[in-house]
C-alpha cells in the first residue's frame, strides 16, 4: 500500500472517529439497548444454561452490529458522498470504513460480553478463547453488514434491502460462530477447534475481499 493511500485511509478513520465522539448517540444507544436487552433477559429467566447463554449472546451480537454497524453508510448524505468520491478512491474509502466498523464492534464485544458476564454469569470455561472467537465473530458481522449498507445506501428501501441481503448472509455465520464457541463451554478443547478458528479466519478474509473487489462498482454509480 502507497504512503499516500495510508494517510488517506487512516484521515478518513479519523473523521469517523471524531463524528462518533462527538454524536455519540450511536454508541450509548448501543449500550443501552444491549443493557436493557440483558437485564429483560435476567428477569426473565434468571441465569441461563450453557448453550442458552451462548445462543443468546450472538443474538445480541446480531443486533449490536445492525444497530452500529450498518449505519456507517446510512447516515451519509448524497452531497457527503459526492464530496467523498471527489477527495478519495473507492479501496482506500472502504477500507476506512471497514477499519472503523471492526474497532467499533470490537469494543461493543468486549462491553456485550461484560454485561452478559455481570448479569447473566459467565459459565464460559475457556474465556479467552471465546474473547478470541467473539473478536473474530465481531469482525466478521461488521465486515458484512458493512458491505451490505454499501450496497443498501444506494437504494431506496434502505432497511428492508438490508434485512433481505443479510438473513442468508449472516445466518450460517452465525450458526458456525455458535459451534465454535460451544467448544469453550466444555471441559476440554476438542480435536478440530483450531482448524475451525482458522475456518472463521479465511471466512472474515473472503468478505473483506469481495468488499474490496465488488465496492469499486458501486463507487463508479
Amino acid at each position: 500500500m502507497k504512503k499516500d493511500s495510508f494517510r488517506q485511509i487512516l484521515e478518513l478513520v479519523k473523521k469517523d472517529v471524531l463524528l462518533e465522539t462527538r454524536q455519540q448517540y450511536t454508541f450509548y444507544g448501543v449500550v443501552l439497548y444491549v443493557a436493557s436487552t440483558v437485564f429483560i433477559i435476567y428477569l426473565a429467566m434468571g441465569k441461563p444454561g450453557q448453550e442458552t447463554w451462548n445462543a443468546l449472546f450472538w443474538i445480541v451480537q446480531l443486533f449490536v452490529s445492525v444497530n452500529a454497524v450498518a449505519k456507517s453508510f446510512l447516515q451519509d448524505s448524497r452531497a457527503r458522498m459526492l464530496y467523498y468520491y471527489t477527495i478519495s478512491g473507492p479501496v482506500n474509502f472502504i477500507l476506512s470504513k471497514v477499519i472503523f466498523n471492526v474497532l467499533l464492534m470490537l469494543v461493543m464485544s468486549v462491553l456485550t460480553l461484560l454485561i452478559f458476564a455481570l448479569l447473566l454469569g459467565n459459565p464460559v470455561i475457556y474465556f479467552s478463547e471465546f474473547l478470541l472467537i467473539s473478536f473474530l465473530g465481531g469482525t466478521g458481522l461488521s465486515l458484512v453488514f458493512t458491505f451490505l449498507a454499501a450496497i443498501a445506501a444506494k437504494a431506496q428501501q434502505q432497511s428492508a434491502l438490508m434485512a433481505i441481503m443479510g438473513f442468508p448472509v449472516v445466518v450460517p455465520q452465525l450458526l458456525l460462530l455458535g459451534k465454535i464457541s460451544s467448544k469453550a463451554f466444555s471441559d476440554a478443547l476438542q480435536t478440530g477447534w483450531w482448524q475451525m478458528i482458522l475456518l472463521l479466519v479465511c471466512l472474515d478474509i473472503l468478505i473483506l475481499l469481495l468488499s474490496l473487489i465488488l465496492f469499486p462498482f458501486l463507487w463508479k454509480d
